[in-house]
This record gives structure tokens, sequence and C-alpha cells, in this order.
């Protein structure tokens, strides 16, 4: 399937092992030399309209990454985010 940045960016993301559902795809992080891309990005919610911060964000290698469907990301983290 090939896939262009606009429809990745608004796919669901989900962790198969747990099933929590971590949010949407904002950003991608890119290797320049390579036109490879690294990883996906959800960056983190704001804590009361943004008064105490926000979260942290969420970095997704693509190493864990089991499944692009058309709605949807299934991950299975390697490690704790």
């Amino acid at each position: 399937m090939i896939c262009s940045l606009d429809k990745i960016k608004g796919k669901e993301v989900i962790d198969v092992t747990t099933g929590e559902r971590l949010g949407y795809i904002d950003d991608v992080e890119i290797n320049l030399s390579t036109s490879n891309i690294i990883a996906f990005i959800i960056y983190g919610r704001e804590k009361f309209w943004g008064i105490f911060g926000k979260d942290d964000d969420i970095v997704i290698p693509c190493s864990d990454i089991e499944v692009i469907g058309h709605d949807v990301l299934l991950i299975k983290r390697s490690n704790t985010l």
C-alpha cells in the first residue's frame, strides 16, 4: 500500500498488546540523507486547556509497527514510551 503523508496523519494508533488507543499521528521523523521515515509522532495532549502544560510526545519507531490499515496503525511497543 502506498500512503501519502496527508493520509498517514489521520490514522489512529492502537497498541495491540494492551489495546490502548494512543491517539492520532501528528507528524513524522524523516532521515534526510536516506529519505526514509524513522518514526511517527503523536503530540502530547494539553492538560487543563494548556494551563498545566502538556503530556510528553509519543514517538513510535517504525520497527514497532505491526500493521498499517486504512483507518488505523497497529503497533507493538518494544519499550515503554
